[in-house]
């Protein structure tokens, strides 16, 4: 069958990577779609926010399924549009969808729903949230309500902080995101990042990852988009993962269904493993970025496949396959991401890198200018690779990195450090 993806990002290129395997692919477009991504899929010069015109291509073109990769369209109800048009699609409604466009809502229906998630409250005044934020004390945490590319939040170390993010907020830092905002207790423990697909009643696990929000080596300096992931992750095992199902993935589906907002699509739950078991952080409606460039390396099941029975409400009895290999991504940005960054700056050795055995480089803000690749973004690139071991996914990782030609661009130099550290520990 032919496929539509929507988007333009490095979690594109790894969806577009992963179904041009399926068997059952028949031509596969991208709007608007990326340098990489065109390796893989005819590009279509539509933005993800242009829905009628979506909508439009998706009939003319006899569309089987539409995969719609960025939140933000499925915040704006893309989903829904195509479901009116009869096009099977792949992502949640847009009542659906705010489980990501609001965190106010999602904390809303953990407690209603009893899922384990930080003690927290809504504010639309700046005066009110600051008391509230002397009376716990730091360190605590600052959300900006509705999406703001993963920069809408703040891990405060002290009180004087807390209160600058919340000013950040209500002065329009991050636009209508951040008209209301949501303080929470800090929780202690280790992140990961857990993927569910679910058909409005089914939901299946799709694995887990762990990526890294700070800028810097160390986890030091602001929180990214995302500066690197791997999986598997050593601390979601097993016994972990049906403990998250139970307590977290499968109470939300069945919330949402009773609300009558079936979620159908992924649910990315970020986590935190605490000592008395794991806890909701947030939820997105869509693939992490960068966790879905690991994830679908390692993925053997077809994931057309998979999308579909998402889509139809077949899911019941799907088993994902993953390989036992780990995957490891670095993501190279412009220098000066997340804050301001030049944009246009040339980048080479792409070829020369994505030749080593197990390597594959996602493309994500990039663009072609008189035949020439450059920087089109913050984060630019994600070198992404395959090994027997993290340690040896993230050897190959840097080894990738170090052939790439890119003077304005940086990496982290630390990507898997806790599970590097973990085998180095058990071995």
């Amino acid at each position: 069958m032919d496929v539509l993806l929507v988007g333009s990002g490095g979690r594109e290129h790894a969806l577009a990577h992963a179904l041009s395997r399926s068997p059952q692919l028949g031509r596969l477009y991208a709007a608007p779609g990326n340098p990489g991504i065109a390796a893989l899929a005819e590009l279509v010069p539509i933005g993800v926010d242009s829905h009628d015109a979506l909508v439009a291509f998706a009939r003319e073109n006899a569309i089987g399924l539409v995969v719609v990769g960025p939140e933000a369209p499925l915040v704006a109800g893309l989903a829904d549009r195509m479901a009116e048009a009869g096009i099977p699609v792949f992502g949640p409604s847009a009542a659906a969808a705010q489980l990501e466009g609001s965190k106010g809502f999602t904390k809303d229906l953990c407690a209603e729903a009893g899922i384990p998630t930080a003690a927290y409250r809504r504010f639309t005044d700046a005066a009110a949230a600051k008391t509230h934020i002397a009376e716990r004390g730091a360190p605590i945490v600052v959300k900006a309500d509705g999406i703001a590319a993963g920069k809408g939040v703040v891990v405060a170390a002290s009180v004087a902080e807390a209160e600058a993010a919340v000013d950040a907020c209500f002065t329009g830092a991050f636009g209508s995101a951040g008209a209301e905002v949501v303080v929470e207790d800090c929780l202690v423990g280790e992140e990961a990042s857990f993927f569910a697909l679910s058909d409005g009643e089914t939901a299946v696990a799709l694995g887990a990852a762990q990526d890294h929000k700070r800028v810097g080596d160390g986890d030091t300096g602001p929180n990214t988009g995302g500066m690197g992931a791997y999986s598997p992750a050593p601390i979601v095992d097993a016994a972990m993962t049906e403990r998250v199902m139970a307590e977290i993935i499968r109470p939300t589906v069945a919330a949402m269904a009773a609300r009558g907002t079936p979620f159908r699509g992924v649910l990315f739950a970020g986590l935190m493993i605490t000592a008395n078991g794991p806890e909701l952080i947030e939820y997105n409606v869509r693939f992490g970025d960068p966790e879905c460039q690991v994830l679908m390396l390692r993925l053997e099941s077809d994931l057309l496949d998979l999308l579909l029975a998402t889509a139809e409400g077949r899911l019941a009895g799907a088993a994902p396959r993953f390989r036992a290999d780990a995957a490891l991504t670095v993501v190279m940005a412009a220098k000066g991401y997340p804050g301001a960054y030049e944009k246009g700056t040339p980048i080479a050795g792409l070829e020369a890198a994505g030749a080593l055995p197990g390597v594959t480089v996602f493309q994500a803000g990039t663009a072609l200018r008189d035949g020439v690749l450059v920087a089109n973004g913050g984060r630019v690139l994600a070198v992404t690779a395959l090994g027997a071991t993290v340690g040896e996914a993230q050897a190959r990782a840097y080894t990738a990195v170090a052939r790439i030609d890119w003077p304005e661009g940086f990496c982290r130099g630390d990507i898997g450090w806790r599970a590097v550290l973990r085998e180095e520990t058990a071995g």
